[in-house]
């Protein structure tokens, strides 16, 4: 893959005002899961509201952590936010595909005390070890602790890291693996916050697999042929592919003059023996071909044939 050097639109955040700088960060980190969080207030009124500045940050201790910010229009906080200050609980609800329209209506400001479950046409379900109510049609949902609330600042779009342990957690039947080792993500149908009014839907096509390196210590690419490098044909994506080989699962030279017995390579050797270049060019294509196809080894083997 050759070199290039993009253009940039380049800020720096103090430069703009929190409403000029938003839509980049958000619209550039995307896509973001969904915290759609239920909470209780000290007189037991219950909260609903779903946020995107969320992740998972440790397993043991399980702990997830999500961010209210400070209203950018007014500076104001979320009864999110004032609720776990009087009661420390919370219940992170995920959202799957079936139910984004009713949790993007539970994200109206609607005024403190006004059930978002009811709004929104959503089922309260009682939790097991904390007080707020679970969203009952959600695939999953993790009951959780309120163990601290970091304000990162005071001025507007300012955030409040809300870190919470989860004390319980509840997985729906149908998206569960064969052997209930996990979550199938085809049965999930995860959605994810993008910028503006945009979400992503994880499903279908749009899943995809990527070995984790973790596994092994792949060649890297910079230990790749010079002609694999350098070509205009194979994609960033697939140079990272081949080069995530252990060097003892390369293809040797027998192996590689042996594949030139095979059908398609036999035919490109024969149809392109008076013209290399050509030759070249239709080898990587077929190596490309492979990879696609999740043939690693035999990617290899046609692309280091000579």
């Amino acid at each position: 893959m050759p070199a290039f050097t993009p253009s940039f639109h380049s800020l720096t955040p103090t430069d703009l005002t929190p409403a000029q700088w938003h839509p980049f960060m958000v619209g550039a980190v995307a896509p973001r899961p969904v915290a759609f969080a239920s909470t209780i207030d000290a007189e037991g009124r219950v909260n609903l509201s779903p946020y995107s500045f969320f992740n998972a940050f440790s397993a043991n201790p399980p702990i997830l952590v999500f961010s209210p910010a400070n209203r950018v229009r007014d500076n104001t906080q979320k009864h999110t936010l004032q609720n776990v200050r009087e009661v420390p609980e919370v219940v992170i609800n995920i959202c799957d595909f079936p139910l984004v329209e009713q949790m993007s209506l539970a994200s109206t400001e609607y005024e403190k005390g006004v059930n978002e479950f009811t709004k929104a046409g959503l089922t309260e379900l009682a939790s097991e070890q904390v007080r707020p109510p679970r969203v009952a049609e959600a695939p999953a949902a993790f009951e959780c602790v309120v163990e601290q609330i970091i304000e990162l600042g005071q001025n507007h779009g300012a955030g409040n890291l809300i870190i919470c342990r989860v004390v319980r957690a509840h997985f729906r039947q149908d998206i569960l693996l064969p052997d209930a080792t996990g979550i199938d993500p085809f049965k999930l149908d995860a959605v994810a916050r993008l910028g503006g009014d945009w979400y992503c839907r994880a499903s279908g096509a749009s899943l995809f697999e990527v070995p984790k390196p973790n596994r092994h210590v792949g060649i890297g690419i910079d230990q790749l042929p010079e002609h694999l490098r350098n070509s205009d044909v194979l994609t960033g994506n697939e140079l990272g592919r081949l080069a995530n080989i252990e060097r003892a699962a390369l293809p040797t030279p027998e192996q590689v003059e042996e594949f030139k017995s095979e059908p398609m390579v036999a035919y490109l050797i024969n149809k392109h023996r008076d013209d290399a270049p050509e030759l070249k060019k239709q080898l990587l294509q077929l190596g490309r071909q492979f990879l696609v196809e999740g043939r690693l080894v035999e990617a290899w083997k046609v692309l280091l044939i000579k």
